[in-house]
């Protein structure tokens, strides 16, 4: 069984750490019952979802333990108060050092959950990124996403013409298949004690 990382609990919330495969919260059918939440919820029953990942993506992601912590938590992620960063290896050579990609993004209605790229109807994102490491095929890149559209970082890396090794749904065949999982994780979390105010950082080792 892939195994859930407790990286911080109190009476309020728990970070843990995600696995990549794993689902945030259930899909459709009893299948993709299994995730995050529900098997937190076998050890820590009022635990509720805050934010999440994309199933192919790993890393950190924080819980609530109750009604209150829960609103001002995600008021903190609505009002964008919330520190976050990945680390992704992209294709290719990403030439500039660092960069700001603002591209809209909405739903691909007739092919869900394909997200687009629309300038008229899209919602504003935009993502930050830095150049960690380059090799001859790939990048390693820290990615600070401003905006938390669904897809975001791997639609802006596509876009950018670097999508994300192992991206089964934004990566050409070539690309997806030089890695079994999608290279993406979040890797720092930074918020604001819901009750207390003090600013917390957690930080997750990258696994690949």
């Amino acid at each position: 069984m892939t195994t859930i990382i407790e990286i911080h609990r109190d009476t309020h919330l728990i970070v843990v750490e995600k696995p990549s495969g794993m689902l945030s919260v259930p899909g459709r059918g009893p299948e993709k019952a299994d995730c995050l939440v529900a098997r937190l919820t076998e050890t820590y029953p009022t635990a509720r979802i805050v934010h999440r990942l994309d199933q192919p993506t790993s890393g950190l992601i924080v819980l609530a333990f109750d009604a209150e912590t829960h609103r001002r938590l995600g008021r903190q992620f609505e009002e964008r108060k919330v520190g976050k960063r990945y680390v992704a290896v992209a294709h290719g050579a990403i030439e500039a050092d660092e960069g700001r990609i603002d591209l809209p993004i909405r739903l691909d209605v007739d092919n869900r959950p394909y997200q687009i790229v629309d300038h008229e109807r899209g919602k504003a994102a935009t993502t930050f990124y830095r150049v960690l490491e380059r090799q001859a095929d790939r990048t390693r890149v820290e990615l600070t996403p401003l905006t938390g559209r669904s897809h975001q970082l791997r639609v802006h890396l596509q876009q950018l013409g670097h999508p994300i090794l192992g991206d089964d749904l934004y990566a050409p065949p070539a690309v997806r298949s030089m890695s079994p999982r999608l290279l993406l994780h979040a890797s720092w979390l930074a918020i604001a004690h819901p009750m207390s105010g003090e600013r917390l950082v957690f930080e997750s080792r990258v696994p690949f």
